[in-house]
């Protein structure tokens, strides 16, 4: 699915914003590769779709500090979670079906029931992944993983937004589970917004109603909000 655009002189989103359509999973993969710089502990377990995910810009960079398991999500949540109690910070992905679903018992009893510093990342959920079929696609993560023990839940809105959650992830400490996107979607934050995990961002004041959302669907609700003030 493309995302509509809004007019450039609307919503406060600015035409040079409104032209650079990113996935958010790049972010992310960008964002791991720096702070892999910084951080040794920082490790990847990968379940064989590091390319999908963007890990595997930390795969080219660290490449000793990359490690596939095949695809068995299983076992990649069990080989993070023994990572995590020798010390390191692992970062595990794949698509959101296929962790959160073929993996979930694994997730629970070893990551979260133990409250191991696993960073759990995963692409392709949602409703805009159609061009790799319906059982790529994964609308029950946030239910999923939300009633887990210990753990966080983020979807970052932007690219920009998901490198700050990939730092986020990283300084603190704990099971988190980060959603990316594959499909591109407009710039709508700036680098200096602040980015608090739990605290909601105020992205345009108003007094009539009032919208939530996360994700790329903030976006959506700017869009809507424009209809609404017609």
């Amino acid at each position: 699915m493309k995302p509509s655009k809004l007019p450039a002189s609307r919503g406060g989103i600015s035409a040079e914003a409104m032209s650079a359509a990113i996935p958010t999973r790049d972010g992310f993969g960008k964002e791991l590769v720096e702070l892999g710089k910084i951080n040794e502990k920082i490790v990847v377990v990968s379940a064989d779709l590091e390319d999908a995910t963007r890990a595997e810009y930390f795969k080219e960079a660290f490449p000793k500090r990359f490690f596939s398991v095949g695809i068995a999500e299983q076992d990649m949540v069990g080989t993070a979670a023994g990572l995590s109690l020798m010390g390191f910070i692992p970062f595990i992905n794949s698509f959101a079906v296929f962790l959160t679903n073929r993996a979930y018992d694994m997730l629970r009893l070893d990551v979260c029931y133990n409250n191991c510093n696993v960073k759990i990342v995963c692409s392709h959920a949602g409703i805009t992944v159609g061009e790799d079929g319906a059982s790529a696609q994964c609308l029950e993560d946030f239910a999923l993983m939300r009633v887990l023990p210990n753990i966080k839940v983020i979807c970052p809105v932007d690219v920009l937004e998901a490198r700050k959650a990939t730092r986020a992830l990283a300084q603190e400490w704990g099971p988190m589970y980060l959603r990316t996107s594959r499909s591109p979607f407009p710039v709508i934050t700036k680098e200096s917004d602040p980015f608090i995990i739990g605290k909601a961002h105020v992205m345009r004041e108003g007094k009539d109603v009032t919208l939530i959302g996360c994700g790329l669907m903030v976006f959506e609700a700017l869009q809507a909000a424009e209809l609404l003030k017609k």
